[in-house]
């Protein structure tokens, strides 16, 4: 017999059903529906977002342990793509409208079953977000009682693709996530707004990751509005010479300096061969001795500096690995693995 995946979900249900009445006998004999929030949660743990939709509508106790902070913590994306094409005219992307009604779909019933208590989103690097899919998640509106509580919980952002997104669209999103530590982003044309942004409206802000070309403009932006930044990764980045020792020079507050990979120019030239610098000089290094945690490499026998030089400084990530472009040597940036609130199972029911 063949299974529709509605048929699939049910018999998921069920397994979920008696899942909990068997770890019910083990507690006092208690009905289900009036077991321990904790006890409940500890089994909801193990589920993925589409099967604690069903879950969630059982009872009122159910849906609060559904919601719980520590199922929610992280909701990693990292396996959903966009199906897009790349053109010649900004935003140098279109993308099959299937693909955001399937986002805006997930991220409804994310935000939903969360109750705004996601504190860390991570998106692929092929996921290419609207304005309207950033504003959705910034302006969530829990309800509680008869009032309505806007939930800014988000600390962590984790967005390589900004294509599609405007100025406009981040800086009201980032003004909302009053709460944000850390963030995860592209290399833009002109970062001083974000910067700018970040400043007057996250206090707490301290970690950056920028993915893509780092050059005077963009050191100087985070010098200028990012004084208490703390954690600095610009891995698999190309950079200047003149922007890593600007970055030195200013960030007093620099904890953690991560250059691993990259490309190191002596200036980023308009037109003509790149004069790439093979190892890191004296003064560079003398300045970076004061950082508490220092990364760096640049040698011809690590495969991931061969790819960099292959790819000529702008890492072409859908070349490689899946997990590839999630590493990290700063502990506290990399992604590690997908985990189950959105594996691989939810993006087969998804696409079935």
């Amino acid at each position: 017999m063949t299974l529709t995946p509605v048929d699939r979900r049910n018999y998921r249900f069920l397994d979920i059903i008696n899942l909990v009445k068997m770890a019910d006998t083990k507690f006092n004999g208690k009905r289900w529906e009036e077991m321990e929030t904790d006890v409940l949660v500890k089994i909801f743990k193990e589920l993925n977002m589409i099967q604690l939709a069903p879950v969630s509508r059982v009872c009122r106790s159910w849906r609060l342990a559904c919601s719980d902070p520590f199922i929610w913590n992280t909701l990693d994306l990292g396996l959903l793509q966009s199906n897009f094409i790349q053109t010649r005219a900004s935003p140098y992307i279109w993308v099959d409208e299937r693909s955001d009604k399937r986002l805006t779909r997930i991220l409804r019933v994310a935000m939903a079953l969360s109750r705004g208590n996601i504190t860390s989103m991570i998106f692929h690097f092929n996921l290419y977000m609207k304005d309207d899919h950033l504003s959705y998640i910034s302006e969530w509106i829990a309800i509680h009682g008869d009032h309505q509580i806007l939930s800014p919980h988000l600390k962590r952002l984790v967005m390589p693709a900004w294509n599609r997104i405007t100025k406009v669209g981040i800086c009201q999103a980032i003004r909302r996530w009053e709460n944000l530590e850390s963030l995860t982003m592209p290399s833009i044309a002109h970062p001083p707004y974000i910067m700018e942004e970040i400043s007057r409206s996250c206090k707490n802000f301290s970690q950056l990751k920028v993915m893509g070309t780092f050059d005077m403009h963009f050191a100087s932006a985070i010098a200028t509005n990012l004084q208490k930044l703390k954690v600095l990764s610009l891995r698999c980045s190309m950079i200047t010479k003149e922007a890593l020792l600007y970055i030195l020079n200013r960030m007093d507050n620099l904890e953690v300096l991560n250059i691993s990979h990259c490309l190191l120019l002596e200036a980023l030239a308009t037109s003509g061969r790149k004069q790439v610098r093979s190892e890191l000089d004296p003064s560079i290094l003398q300045k970076a001795a004061r950082i508490r945690e220092f990364f760096h490499c640049q040698s011809s026998s690590c495969t991931t500096c061969k790819r960099m030089i292959e790819d000529e400084g702008l890492m072409r990530w859908y070349r490689y690995e899946d997990w590839f472009w999630r590493r990290d040597e700063v502990s506290t940036l990399d992604l590690g693995d997908y985990g189950k609130l959105f594996g691989k199972n939810c993006v087969n029911s998804l696409t079935a």
